[in-house]
């Protein structure tokens, strides 16, 4: 399959937070150029007036999804659910599809229904999508078809195990997940309603959250299995997820054995950056420094009494957890330089 000079893009639910952030990547990625952008409540409205950070960016407007034409890469951003029963149709569109649901991030059916309650819509598609989380399938996403999104708390979980869990050194592990208020969508409902949330802080899954699914598939196969507790909780912070995963380790590791092991696994990563400051506010990640930003900051604390190592990661929903990793999945898919269109800083907390 060949990519065309500049490959034309669109996207399929862009009014709502993840695909407004896929836009405003897209819109000064130096390679691609977007093509439409679909809604079915925002027909024939501007892309700044619902994404005013937009504005004099684009003239683009919203355009009903049974409209969408032909294009090189399609970038789905719907309610869970909804790319499963339309996939035929979107894949006669667009040779590469990129979902940030989580229709398609499991590959086994039996694991779907064991967390999401249901029968999967499109079973016979699972494996052919890549789990969309470079740092793990850089490799497969070379040139690949069709791309899964990531879960949001699944990336920080993920990301925070992936050095201790490659090499069978997880014993048991408690996570503990802080998730702010634009992971819940656009949608109001009574828990995002803001007198409701403001000066919450809401345990809203201790046990059973989906995500999960995502962690025993990327970090127990073909490691092995490992104990597991996931427990996320919603606190007054719009943007960001902070993972602290409190590790029982399979044998006792040392600092010198934990730097290695972290060094080893993300040295060469673009976007995962260890952090471990001797002095200072932020000493540890904070999902403050990293808004709108595709970085994951991971660091760790080894606790000298018990052997305990705590593993901190930080990052933010709506960009490592969605729209920067797809947008850094395209890249891939297309031959392109994996940081394009993505290496900026964040905004320093103040």
């Amino acid at each position: 399959m060949t990519t065309p000079a500049r490959p034309r893009v669109s996207i399929v639910g862009a009014s709502g937070y993840g695909g407004g952030e896929v836009l405003r990547l897209l819109l000064d990625h130096p390679a691609v150029e977007v093509a439409q952008i679909t809604s079915r409540s925002k027909l024939g409205v501007n892309a700044a007036s619902v994404h005013p950070n937009l504005r004099g960016r684009t003239r683009l407007q919203f355009t009903d999804p049974a409209a969408l034409e032909p294009c090189d890469v399609l970038f789905l951003c719907l309610p869970h659910g909804e790319a499963s029963k339309s996939i035929e149709t979107y894949t006669a569109l667009a040779p590469r599809i990129i979902d940030l649901s989580a229709d398609f991030r499991l590959r086994d059916a039996a694991l779907y229904r064991e967390w999401y309650g249901e029968d999967h819509p499109a079973p016979a598609w699972l494996d052919r999508f890549v789990y969309g989380l470079p740092e793990f399938h850089r490799e497969r996403l070379r040139g690949a078809r069709l791309a899964s999104g990531v879960g949001c708390n699944a990336t920080a979980v993920n990301l925070a195990l992936y050095p201790l869990a490659r090499e069978g050194l997880i014993r048991r592990v408690v996570c503990d997940v802080k998730a702010g208020s634009s992971e819940a969508g656009n949608a109001h409902t009574p828990s995002s309603h803001h007198p409701e949330r403001a000066g919450a802080v809401r345990s809203y899954a201790p046990t059973g959250h989906r995500h999960q699914a995502e962690t025993v598939q990327e970090l127990m196969n073909p490691s092995g299995a490992f104990e597991m507790d996931l427990s996320v909780t919603s606190v007054e912070m719009v943007r960001g997820v902070l993972c602290t995963a409190h590790v029982s380790p399979a044998r006792g590791l040392t600092d010198k054995d934990l730097w290695s092991l972290f060094r080893s696994a993300y040295g060469a990563e673009p976007f995962v950056r260890l952090v471990k400051d001797r002095a200072g506010l932020y000493r540890y990640p904070e999902p403050k420094i990293l808004a709108g930003t595709n970085y994951a900051d991971v660091g760790f604390e080894r606790d000298e009494r018990t052997g305990r190592v705590v593993v901190i990661s930080a990052i933010d929903n709506l960009m490592k957890g969605a729209a920067g990793s797809a947008v850094q999945c395209m890249n891939l898919m297309l031959g392109l330089e994996e940081t394009l269109g993505l290496t900026f800083p964040g905004l320093h907390p103040i």
